[in-house]
């Protein structure tokens, strides 16, 4: 067939020299060690191919189906699944969805504990501008995040959340809030600050 390699042993190792070549630039420029298909596909341009907006960056290993759209400038990791099958995801501007956050428009619960005789149920979900969703969060369907607001990690969102609220746990429950100093964020949960933005 036209199209294939000759030799499927030389392609595999062209593709190896290949990814031990950009492995190495990426170690040398930033210090860090990819998969191949993250260390070869650029972020901003699969961002730009899916209509995301200008500046978005996207990991080639997170995984896009249905109707998701997502604000200018935010960047959505690596192991990401991102879920707009049912009834739509829209993620506003900057913000940052972590490694292996997981967010749904559909479940099956129903469906499979009926053994088929109820539907998949669907409804839309929604994050604000300049949200951030920790580390193996997942975000249920139907659940709108106010803007400003922060997942703590591996947290199970399944109601909605108020802007400027810290959520953690699962199911999350509001842990603190989000204040400003001038432009600055702080981090206000149990009774005490932290002015260095980090994760709770």
């Amino acid at each position: 067939m036209s199209g294939q390699p000759s030799d499927p042993a030389a392609f595999l190792e062209a593709l190896r020299a290949a990814y031990r070549t950009q492995d190495d630039a990426l170690r040398e420029r930033f210090k860090r060690s990819l998969p191949l298909q993250d260390a070869v596909v650029d972020r901003w341009e699969r961002a730009k191919s899916l209509g995301f907006g200008e500046g978005v960056s996207i990991y080639n290993s997170a995984i896009v189906y249905g109707d998701v759209t997502i604000g200018r400038n935010s960047w959505i990791g690596p192991y990401v699944v991102l879920d707009g099958c049912g009834g739509g995801l829209a993620i506003g501007e900057w913000c940052s969805i972590s490694a292996g956050v997981h967010i749904y428009t559909h479940d099956t619960i129903a469906w499979a504990l009926s053994g088929g005789r109820v539907a998949h149920r669907h409804a839309a979900v929604s994050i604000g501008d300049c949200c951030y969703i920790g580390s193996q969060s997942v975000i249920a369907a139907g659940v709108t995040i106010g803007p400003r607001c922060v997942i703590a990690a591996n947290s199970f969102v399944n109601r909605a959340v108020a802007p400027e609220t810290i959520v953690g746990g699962s199911p999350a429950r509001p842990i603190g809030r989000v204040v400003f100093e001038g432009q600055t964020p702080r981090l206000v949960f149990d009774g005490r600050s932290r002015g260095d933005g980090k994760e709770p």
